[in-house]
């Protein structure tokens, strides 16, 4: 692929995945066997890698580290025919995060940063904002200090040449300590806002409930003009601003590990949209990408 058959931008992270599988909960002070494996990871990679699969044209903006693991996640990602635009940092490692995957297959993260931190508005590619294309930001990259500038400039840049726009609210926890009121500042207007049901309720300033999609949904549909929200195994909902709401089941399949789903959704869905599809044939896209995601280790394809 060549940077002019681009359709999609992203903005946003590189992560090297240490995933480790248990087979019971851990238990603090003492041993539980795991599987352990380093894997590519990282949302906005794992959208860019996600979207090649789906046949859609992506070019990912981030930055690694000067070390093995930046290059190996670089040939990666050319491996899979996306066009990237990665800074080298010669101060920060390329990020990492040890993930800990559950017998359910559930996951919990903890992310080392790195490099992905020190992205800045300069790292941006300008000949790569053009009208026609779309920009997808993580909200990882608005939530954290370092690489918040060259969020928000994407964003400025893409709406000032008329790309449309997509941000994902991409975690609960940092989205809580961040405060909805700021995010949704930073993130201003967008025409697709992708969030799971506890982030969708943050946002809105609701309680982390099972069946609030609909009520977040009807509450962030003046900011945004499609609200699109991850529900796991209970599938996905979607409202547009004109007040029409679909709905899709999740796509049959094992789940063996939940990393980089959210990822492949939101992968699918833009892969659609970005060729003319309705939000009902995007939503189920989007669920068969994410069916294909928890049946696999790790968050890439």
């Amino acid at each position: 692929m060549t940077d002019s058959d681009t359709r999609v931008l992203v903005v946003g992270d590189i992560m090297t995945d240490l995933v480790a599988h248990v087979g019971h909960p851990p238990v603090p002070g003492s041993d539980v066997e795991a599987r352990i494996s380093a894997l590519g990871g990282g949302s906005a990679a794992n959208v860019a890698a996600w979207l090649a699969t789906a046949g859609c044209a992506a070019s990912l903006i981030a930055r690694i580290g000067d070390d093995t693991w930046g290059r190996e996640a670089e040939k990666a990602l050319r491996g899979l025919g996306i066009s990237v635009h990665l800074q080298c940092d010669r101060q920060r490692p390329t990020g990492t995060c040890i993930v800990i995957v559950g017998p359910d297959g559930e996951r919990t993260m903890l992310p080392d940063s790195g490099a992905n931190d020190a992205l800045q508005p300069q790292d941006l590619p300008l000949g790569e904002f053009r009208a026609g294309r779309h920009l997808h930001v993580t909200g990882y990259t608005l939530m954290r200090d370092g690489s918040r500038a060259a969020a928000l400039a994407a964003l400025e840049i893409a709406r000032a040449e008329s790309m449309t726009v997509s941000v994902d609210a991409s975690s609960v926890v940092p989205l809580e300590r961040t405060g909805r009121e700021r995010f949704l500042a930073w993130v201003g207007a967008a025409d697709v806002c992708f969030a799971n049901e506890p982030e969708a309720a943050a946002l809105a300033g609701l309680p982390a409930e099972p069946g609030t999609a609909g009520t977040a949904s009807r509450s962030l549909i003046d900011q945004f003009g499609l609200v699109v929200v991850k529900r796991g195994a209970h599938g996905a909902h979607a409202r547009s601003a004109e007040g029409r709401e679909w709905q899709v089941p999740a796509a049959p399949a094992r789940a063996v590990d939940t990393t980089g789903a959210g990822d492949a959704f939101a992968a699918g869905f833009l892969a659609a949209w970005t060729a003319g599809g309705g939000p009902g044939e995007c939503l189920t896209e989007a669920a068969t990408l994410a069916g294909r995601a928890v049946a696999r280790v790790g968050g890439r394809p």
